[in-house]
């Protein structure tokens, strides 16, 4: 069994020997013409500043947890001593992911450009590989961090039981997903406020008012659009998917120790084998990244054939080895999680094509919401709103068909009290493997923003026209994974908060462990601690719902994900106004501008951009870390559940909803910008702009950053668990 675990350090290795490999093929590229070199400059230059400003913000944060954390754990001894230090890790990792996801895209953007002017598949093939860079760094950072810190606590831990000490191995594990939890948060709000400013304030004045191309060199806002693609879309979306792959791998591990307590053997199967599933899945991911490769005259839907050819064949290879895992690793019940597993994939795959159906405008809703565009744009937001809320329908659907199966696989579909923790264990080990081919589908999402800068580039750069035609083509399917990525990152979300529910609770024993609870009074018997099932701690605290804690966390919970996108909406309200009353200001005072005389002034729009997501950033992040921290306080566990049950319930629809209406609005434009319903400059075309900057905020700002929010609010919870019991013991 020890030998086994080490194929998970070197899978990680794997991972970042082929990230490192693709970094260094892309970077062999040429950049292009000295204008496409400058222009690319600009965008590192405006990416890196931002980061730096907000790794700065970000760190005071962290540091003041840290001290929390280390207050409570050596101060009033509530919580394990090794939490300041998992916590920190996670944040430095999930940042680590991002920066180099982001790094890569910067160098990557005038390559694919000018790669595209060979032939497309040239361009495709560098900004594939260089979204794999991101993609592989993700599963390999978030292997090794797991790596370490089993190694670390394996040999530190110390407990009188064994089968205690790999449950406290497991939760103490689970902490450092809140520092990547919260480094996710604030890197997809902060960055999605500074790109959908610059994006909606470029498009209102440049696009509408002066009716010049997308990307044109003469908007001031146009690099700062450009750089936000990469602080949003890249480095934003590396650190949650960072996030996400961690959180279910750890759910996974800490609801296997909780499983199987008392028989150590069974425990640490189940806790290698979410571990054994990622490990397998980055070489399979590697395997998946060499397969995509596309025809010269390709259109969207053979190009998304291409994406979907190493996507399909990765989740098809590690739905066949999970058998061969949980076989080798001697479970009895082998083929029956196998198939928990299966679930999770083909949810994964059911609500990617789910997603493609409806933001593509290769199929009948998109090309019916441009349709709509011809009767002005408040039918375009009204036809798109409502494309939105149908769209959920199939997605929870099928979220709540993979967690029966996944459960009922695991038990044999005897759902009861006595079956719940190996049930449970279902479920997480079917959202590890909706995430197992992370290493692929990531690179798929982080295309996206690559082929999006290229198309900037090339008109920045005033390249032949059909340079930017193919680049749009590009484009165009990056807008459909990007909102595939987004449904598969939500997906996994609802599945491995129910685990963390769990987890929850278990860190509620750990809990009462800390303050000297030995037994529990639990219907008029005593029930050791140590032994108690999740069952005897729910009874315990009556969670049900006629308890008026739990339903007033459940409101609390579902208000949380609207409060939190009106205010990240308002954010980017806010910062768009002052975009459109600058660029304004350029246009009418910088005389030649238009004429293309003179160049306009991109830093004061990039320093715009930048201050208002530093600023605006801060509250809705800290609401998602306070708000737990205070209904563990005033309401106890049984609130807690409450809050995190009506989170997961809202989030999960709200994400779905405008994830898929805003990618709708983007890809009708483009529909329209093709040459249908007009074309470009028509008075459709105006009016899917006008879609199009509304559904900007939905996809890039609001709704990714709320898979984050459900799990945070759980991370946060579970660190905190231990205060809770002291006042609620």
């Amino acid at each position: 069994m020890d030998y086994l675990f080490y194929l998970v350090p070197a899978a990680s290795v794997l991972a970042l020997l082929f990230a490192w490999i693709f970094f260094r093929q892309m970077k062999k590229e040429s950049e292009g013409t000295p204008t496409m070199t400058e222009i690319a400059q600009y965008v590192r230059e405006g990416a890196m500043a931002y980061l730096k400003q907000q790794y700065k913000v970000v760190t005071i944060v962290f540091v003041v947890l840290a001290i929390l954390f280390a207050v409570l754990a050596y101060g009033f001894g509530v919580q394990n001593g090794w939490v300041p230090f998992a916590f920190l890790t996670g944040g430095f990792f999930s940042g680590l992911a991002g920066f180099i996801g982001m790094r890569t895209a910067t160098f990557a953007s005038a390559r694919t450009a000018n790669a595209t002017m060979r032939s497309l598949n040239s361009g495709l093939k560098i900004a594939f590989r260089s979204g794999a860079v991101m993609g592989l760094t993700v599963v390999g950072l978030g292997l090794l961090d797991i790596s370490i810190w089993w190694l670390i606590l394996n040999a530190f831990v110390s407990e009188p039981d064994a089968s205690q000490k790999l449950v406290v191995i497991t939760t103490t594990m689970l902490t450092f997903g809140m520092g990547a939890s919260t480094q996710a948060l604030f890197a997809r709000v902060g960055g999605g406020i500074y790109t959908k400013a610059a994006d909606v304030g470029a498009d209102i004045v440049g696009k509408v008012e002066q009716d010049i191309p997308e990307d044109d060199p003469r908007n001031p806002a146009t690099i700062a659009d450009n750089v936000g693609d990469n602080v949003g879309d890249v480095a934003g979306m590396g650190a949650d998917l960072y996030e996400s792959y961690c959180g279910s791998i750890l759910a996974t591990m800490a609801l296997g120790a909780s499983a199987y307590f008392g028989d150590t053997a069974m425990q640490t199967k189940a806790i290698f084998a979410p571990m054994m599933i990622a490990a397998v899945g980055v070489v399979l991911s590697v395997l998946g990244i060499f397969a995509v490769r596309t025809k010269e005259n390709a259109t969207l839907k053979s190009l998304l054939g291409s994406l979907s050819t190493g996507t399909n064949l990765s989740a098809i290879l590690i739905a066949a080895s999970t058998f061969g895992i949980f076989s080798l690793l001697g479970f009895t019940n082998w083929w029956q999680l196998s198939l928990s597993v299966l679930s999770g994939l083909g949810a994964g795959v059911i609500i990617g094509k789910v997603t493609e159906y409806y933001t593509s405008h290769s199929y009948k809703p998109t090309r019916k919401l441009a349709e709509s565009a011809e009767t002005g744009s408040a039918t375009v937001i009204i036809s798109g709103v409502g494309l939105g809320m149908i769209s959920t329908a199939i997605p929870v659907i099928t979220i709540a068909a993979a967690i029966l199966l996944s459960y009922g696989f695991a038990t044999g579909f005897v759902f009861s009290a006595a079956t719940l923790s190996q049930g449970l264990y279902g479920i997480s080990v079917a959202a590890v493997g909706m995430l197992s081919t992370l290493g692929i589908t990531l690179a798929t999402d982080a295309y996206g923003p690559i082929a999006d800068n290229a198309g900037g580039n090339a008109q920045m750069s005033e390249l032949d026209p059909s340079v930017r035609e193919k680049t749009d083509i590009l484009d165009a399917l990056g807008n459909t994974t990007a909102a595939t990525g987004k449904g598969f990152a939500i997906g996994s979300a609802a599945l491995t908060a129910l685990a963390l529910l769990a987890s929850y609770i278990e860190e509620i024993k750990i809990g009462f462990g800390h303050i000297g609870k030995a037994t529990l009074e639990v219907g008029g018997q005593a029930v050791e601690t140590v032994k108690a099932t999740i069952t005897d701690i729910v009874s315990y605290y009556d969670i049900s719902l006629m308890n008026p804690k739990v339903l007033v966390g459940i409101f609390i919970g579902s208000m949380m994900a609207f409060l939190f996108c009106g205010l990240t909406m308002n954010a980017v309200g806010r910062a768009a106004q002052k975009m459109v009353v600058e660029v304004r200001r350029q246009f009418r005072e910088i005389a030649g501008i238009l004429e293309g005389k003179k160049r306009p002034d991109y830093t004061s729009c990039v320093r715009i951009s930048t201050k208002a997501a530093q600023h605006e950033m801060i509250l809705p992040s800290l609401l998602a870390i306070l708000v737990p921290m205070l209904v563990g306080v005033i309401l106890g566990p049984a609130g807690v559940i409450g809050l995190l049950a009506g989170g997961l319930g809202a989030g999960f629809v709200l994400a779905i909803f405008l994830a898929n209406s805003g990618g709708a609005w983007d890809n009708a434009k483009k529909y329209v910008e093709e040459g249908h319903h007009g074309g470009k400059n028509s008075a459709a075309h105006k009016a899917t702009i006008v879609g199009d900057t509304v559904g900007d905020p939905f996809k890039d700002t609001s709704g990714p950053s709320l898979n984050i929010l459900i799990k945070l609010m759980s991370m946060v919870s579970i660190v905190m668990a231990g205060l809770t019991v002291m006042l609620h013991g």
